[in-house]
C-alpha cells in the first residue's frame, strides 16, 4: 500500500498592505501602553505631527546671497535685455527708463559687469544686491538723509533715506564707507578725508539685515537686499540743507561710452538734517 502523498505546505507570502496594517497596529499599542519598555521605544521612534515641518520651502532669495543658482555672463545690455524678456512680465520690463524714477537695461548691465549686482536664474529673476548705508550723524543727534535726487533724464526721484551706495565685489564695509561719503558727499568736503580724520566710523554701530521687496528702479525684478549699517560722524558738512553733485556716476565702469551715456545717472543728491526719534533705524 503505498503511501499518500503529503501537500506540501508554502507559506503565503506577506503582501506590502500587511506589512503597514501590522506596523500601524503595534504603534497604537506601543503608543497606548504605559510600560517602561514602550517609554524605551518612544525615545527611538517618532512620527512627527504636522510633516510639512519637514519640507523646505522656497524662498524669494538663495541662501547665500553672493552665489545666486546660477551667473550669466552678458556680453552687451542686447543679449541681457534678451534673457529678461523671456522672464519678466512684458509690461514690467517696458516700463524701465520710461517710468519716471525708474533705470534701463543699460543701467542694469554696468551693474552686472563690475559685479555690483548678481542675477538668479527664475522667473521673474531676483536681483541681489549688497548695500552700504552710512547713517551720518549730526549735532543735536539729527541723521542726514537724502531727500531727492535729480537724474540725468532731467526727472526728480524722491528717496527720503540715508547715504546709501552698492557695495564692490570683495570691498571690506570700512572701504565702502569711505568711497560712499567720497562719492555722495565728496563736492562739498574736498581732499583726501580719510587720511585727515574727517570720517569717522562709530564703534560698535554696525548691523546687518535682509531686505526683499520689488526694485523701485527696476518694475516687476525681484530684489533682495543684504543692508551693511554703520553710523558715522562726517566733519565739515553744512547745518543746512545742501546739495552735492556727482559728475560721472560710472565713470569707472568698464562698459563702453555709449553704454554708459544710455544710462539713467544720478546729477544732484539734495541733503537734509532730520531728527533720529522720527526717522528711526
Amino acid at each position: 500500500m503505498s503511501s499518500r502523498p503529503q501537500p506540501h505546505l508554502h507559506k503565503k507570502p506577506t503582501s506590502f498592505p500587511d506589512v503597514i496594517f501590522t506596523a500601524f497596529s503595534l504603534f497604537i499599542i506601543f503608543s497606548s501602553s504605559n510600560n517602561p519598555t514602550t517609554s524605551l521605544l518612544r525615545k527611538f521612534v517618532s512620527f512627527p505631527l504636522n510633516p510639512r515641518r519637514f519640507l523646505r520651502i522656497p524662498t524669494m532669495s538663495n541662501p547665500n546671497p553672493r552665489n545666486p543658482i546660477h551667473h550669466h555672463h552678458f556680453p552687451n545690455p542686447q543679449s541681457l535685455s534678451d534673457w529678461l524678456r523671456l522672464r519678466m512680465p512684458s509690461d514690467s520690463f517696458a516700463s524701465w527708463g520710461v517710468k519716471p524714477g525708474t533705470k534701463n537695461v543699460n543701467n542694469l548691465w554696468l551693474e552686472l559687469s563690475e559685479g555690483e549686482t548678481l542675477l538668479a536664474d527664475s522667473s521673474p529673476p531676483v536681483r541681489t544686491v549688497e548695500v552700504m548705508v552710512v547713517r551720518v550723524i549730526g549735532k543735536d543727534n539729527k541723521v542726514l538723509v537724502e531727500s531727492h535726487q535729480e537724474l540725468s533724464n532731467g526727472v526728480v526721484r524722491n528717496r527720503c533715506r540715508p547715504l546709501a551706495e552698492k557695495m564692490k565685489p570683495g570691498e571690506t564695509v570700512e572701504d565702502a564707507v569711505f568711497r560712499a561719503v567720497n562719492e555722495e558727499l565728496g563736492s562739498v568736503l574736498g581732499g583726501e578725508f580719510r587720511e585727515n580724520g574727517i570720517v569717522k566710523i562709530l564703534p560698535n554701530s554696525y548691523s546687518k539685515k535682509v531686505e526683499e521687496r520689488v526694485s523701485a528702479s527696476y518694475p516687476g525684478l525681484p530684489a533682495c537686499y543684504v543692508l551693511h549699517t554703520v553710523e558715522a560722524v562726517v566733519d565739515g558738512l553744512p547745518d543746512e540743507e545742501f546739495c552735492t553733485e556727482e559728475t560721472d556716476e560710472y565713470g569707472d565702469s568698464s562698459g563702453s561710452n555709449m553704454v554708459k551715456d544710455g544710462a539713467v545717472s544720478c546729477k544732484r543728491h539734495y541733503w537734509k538734517w532730520v531728527d533720529a526719534d522720527s526717522y528711526g533705524r
